[in-house]
């Protein structure tokens, strides 16, 4: 029996196997960076251990370090999660030789599938389909186009598209380098790439008595950069014959290699319908919920039963329903999905499950993976999971960094996505629309940047007595309030001029919108309150009438004044007929506006700009805190092109170019390979040509 378990991770799945471990009264023990040591996940354990240090390399990837704390800690089982060294056979090795229980496969089962090369080598003679790999000195125009992939490791590091001959050889050079950098080994590989193709993906159980469950399929097709943004299961469309073939497939690849604990099978499907063998992650996917929600399972329990000897059942439950699950990053799709740092106020998705690594007032920073939540909707149809995943995702709270939100409730509402037409290619094929400012954006914001100056004006303390005002309230025309904001993260700059007068709200440029009561049951007939900018007070011992809900603003009423029009943390606005409600939320300068229809994020400007927040041009900043892992071979005085990359910097697992902005004169050079950078430190400066 496991008594106490220490979880080999961080974030997410740390916090999930510790849930987990609750309900089965096992204690847990947390292990922790100094990056971390304020985490979620590290508060939840029974216990937990510094890992000295910020950088994986010298953390959660040092074994030894992982080893001494669980015997520190009087753990007895060790549970990897996933990345980091859930699928190192030797990190289970010195698991077991430290007489801890390991809760994954046999480590002969990992180190079989632990190079893809020699994984495809086992799964053809098991008989499960493949693609073959091409010789990467043999490949040629007909070839094309090809996949590099890398060896080891996976999460679409050391992964290039191939699709002019011309390219091959840089990129070659380019996967090896990451693959080395990510893995240690660079080692890769060159097979055909199948335009078109899903990903498919079936998830299996094998306990030590010989008996293996297929846990139905899953689709994991829309991903960025080769690594998964939103996956669902059943994957939809799929005929019987084809179930049927990637089931036996799955097993047969489990029984090739002794496999025990839960692992995945992954599969391309051609258009066709034809399924080949991509790889076997031997561990607990990300994506494992939806298995979960459909099959009334718990995967992280049955792990923990097996990794204890008891046996499975012959047959696992059924599946029902649909369920899909959209990974909500910290991340920019529209540049380059740049990975975002800084401080999640506030994560909040009603109604839905939510699996998260963060909590409200946590920083993101650039030591580890950007996904901050995964979000899950189950529901007994795919259209109907599908509609409650999008509706929950665009009526979230979330504050702080720039996310993907938007990127995943458009694609969740694309036709192909909602016909489930989908491939692997359909974010890379989609990204411009997806990102792209929808019609009536620019109306919607500037309507946000309305909201936002009336909540401010509210936040304000009421004024006294001066002459010609009565408690903000001027009895003569006033001069409009001028309110400037900047939406993140597209830079658009919004001017707001508007007045509150006797007659109520007057927006220039807002013909058609009046204000309304902020607080239900309170309206202009009440006579007393404090609307935006106002204070009047009530009378003693006065009672407000009753009403019927918010009111339009149009005149004084019968008290002292216009009724309660707009709070701090709320604004109502008639629009044309069309009552629309605006949650305001304020983080210094930083303006977050709610809607049911999404959130408008701005930075309140000030009223005069500082004149030397200025860059000279041509000069390459940092786009985020980050280590130079390589450098172009280039030097100050060399001539460059447009877009010719001089740097890649590493942060968030991800490796990210910095290329010239345009022809010119490389003049300056600052940064060297192994240089940890801050966001906005200058890199390199270009001089255009004239």
């Amino acid at each position: 029996m496991i008594r106490s378990l220490l979880v080999a991770n961080r974030a997410e799945i740390a916090r999930r196997v510790f849930r987990t471990c609750r309900d089965l009264g096992i204690a847990t023990v947390a292990v922790h960076s100094d990056a971390d040591a304020g985490a979620p996940h590290a508060g939840e354990a029974d216990a937990a251990v510094r890992l000295p240090g910020d950088a994986p390399a010298d953390t959660y990837l040092r074994g030894d370090l992982l080893v001494e704390a669980a015997l520190a800690a009087g753990a007895d089982a060790v549970h990897p999660g996933y990345g980091f060294l859930s699928e190192h056979a030797d990190f289970a090795r010195a698991v077991r030789g430290a007489g801890l229980v390991w809760v994954g496969p046999p480590p002969e089962a990992m180190e079989a599938m632990a190079s893809k090369t020699r994984a495809k080598e086992i799964m053809r003679k098991a008989g499960v389909p493949l693609l073959d790999p091409i010789d990467p000195a043999e490949v040629t125009a007909g070839d094309l186009p090809v996949l590099v992939k890398a060896a080891a490791g996976g999460g679409g590091r050391g992964m290039r598209v191939v699709r002019e001959l011309d390219a091959l050889p840089a990129e070659l050079d380019s996967a090896r380098a990451e693959a080395a950098s990510a893995f240690g080994d660079g080692e890769i590989f060159v097979e055909p790439y199948m335009e078109g193709a899903r990903h498919v993906e079936v998830q299996v159980l094998a306990d030590i008595h010989g008996t293996v469950w297929t846990l139905g399929t899953r689709d994991c097709s829309l991903q960025r950069r080769h690594q998964k943004v939103i996956e669902e299961a059943p994957a939809p469309g799929l005929d019987g014959e084809l179930r049927r073939t990637l089931a036996e497939s799955a097993a047969n690849a489990a029984r090739a290699i002794g496999y025990e604990g839960a692992g995945t099978v992954e599969f391309l499907v051609s258009p066709a319908g034809r399924a080949y063998f991509l790889e076997m992650n031997t561990r607990l996917q990300v994506e494992h919920p939806v298995t979960e929600e459909i099959h009334g399972l718990d995967l992280v329990a049955l792990q923990l039963r097996i990794a204890e000897g008891e046996p499975l059942d012959p047959e696992p439950p059924a599946a029902r329903g649909h369920a899909v699950e959209a990974r909500l990053y910290a991340e920019d799709p529209a540049r380059d999905w740049r990975p975002q740092t800084g401080v999640l106020h506030r994560l909040e998705v009603a109604g839905l499950r939510v699996d998260a690594g963060p909590t409200d007032g946590d920083a993101i920073g650039v030591h580890y993976d950007p996904m901050l939540a995964k979000v899950i909707a189950v529901a007994p149809t795919r259209a109907e999971a599908v509609r409650r995943l999008a509706h929950g995702l665009e009526r979230a709270r979330i504050h702080g960094p720039v996310t993907n939100r938007e990127l995943l409730v458009r694609a969740l509402r694309h036709p192909e996505f909602e016909a489930a037409r989908m491939d692997t290619g359909f974010l890379e094929r989609h990204l411009p629309e997806l990102t792209a400012a929808a019609s009536d954006d620019e109306g919607a914001a500037r309507l946000a940047a309305l909201a936002a100056a009336l909540a401010d004006a509210a936040r304000r303390p009421a004024t006294t007595t001066v002459a010609g005002r009565l408690g903000g309230w001027r009895n003569v025309p006033s001069q409009p309030q001028l309110r400037s904001y900047r939406a993140e993260p597209d830079g658009i700059e919004h001017e707001v001029r508007y007045r509150l007068t006797r007659d109520g709200l007057l927006a220039e440029d807002f013909p058609e919108v009046r204000l309304l009561s902020a607080e239900p049951g309170r309206g202009t007939a009440a006579g007393w309150g404090t609307a935006a900018g106002w204070g009047t007070e009530p009378k003693p011992g006065a009672e407000p009438k009753s009403g019927a809900g918010p009111r339009p603003v149009t005149g004084p009423g019968p008290g002292v004044g216009p009724g309660q029009a707009a709070t701090p943390a709320r604004v109502v606005l008639d629009v044309a007929g069309v009552r629309r409600t605006f949650e305001v939320t304020a983080y210094g300068d930083r303006r977050y506006v709610d809607t049911p229809r999404g959130c408008h994020v701005f930075t309140a400007l000030p009223r005069f700009p500082d004149p030397t927040a200025r860059t000279e041009p041509g000069s390459l900043l940092a786009p985020m805190p980050g280590t130079v892992v390589r450098v172009a071979e280039v030097k100050a005085g060399d001539r460059v092109e447009a877009g010719q990359p001089l740097l890649w910097l590493e942060a968030m697992k991800m490796e990210h170019r910095v290329t010239a902005p345009a022809a010119g004169v490389l003049t300056a050079l600052h940064a060297t390979p192994g240089h940890q950078v801050e966001v906005g430190a200058l890199l390199a400066v270009v001089t255009a040509e004239e």
